[in-house]
């Protein structure tokens, strides 16, 4: 069964969030940068900055052939002093972890379901632009 969304559908969803977000005043400046092999198949990066100056970088290598298959992914959140503050990735560890999957928190990394842009936004505005007021 072939996947019913483009990646330039995706890319429209992903603006609209991140648009959503703007509308608050917790995003001050977004860019997003595409690289498409096929009409399924492509990458998409992008950086967004906050009203504290924290930033998140992502990138997703994406596969919307038969659903959506993130190939690789990172999603990288830091302070205006560019500390991490976190990570959501599944690029491969030495020695190997027992999962692909996972987010960094510090030192630690633990399992972490694949993230979507929303989960993500949602997790920083509540979590660390909320302290910041």
């Amino acid at each position: 069964m072939k996947s019913n969304i483009s990646l330039k559908d995706y890319l429209t969803e992903l603006t609209l969030i991140v648009n959503d977000f703007s509308q608050t005043g917790e995003i001050i400046s977004s860019e997003v940068m595409t690289d498409f092999r096929s009409e399924k198949i492509g990458f998409i990066r992008g950086k967004i900055t906050f009203s504290n100056e924290s930033v998140l970088f992502f990138k997703e290598y994406l596969d919307l052939r038969y659903f959506i298959d993130k190939k690789s992914y990172s999603f990288h959140y830091q302070d205006k002093n560019a500390e991490l503050m976190f990570r959501y990735d599944n690029a491969l560890h030495k020695p190997a972890l027992e999962f692909n999957e996972h987010k960094h928190i510090g030192n630690k990394i633990i399992y972490a379901d694949i993230p979507n842009i929303a989960d993500i936004l949602e997790e920083i505005v509540s979590n660390y632009l909320s302290q910041s007021l």
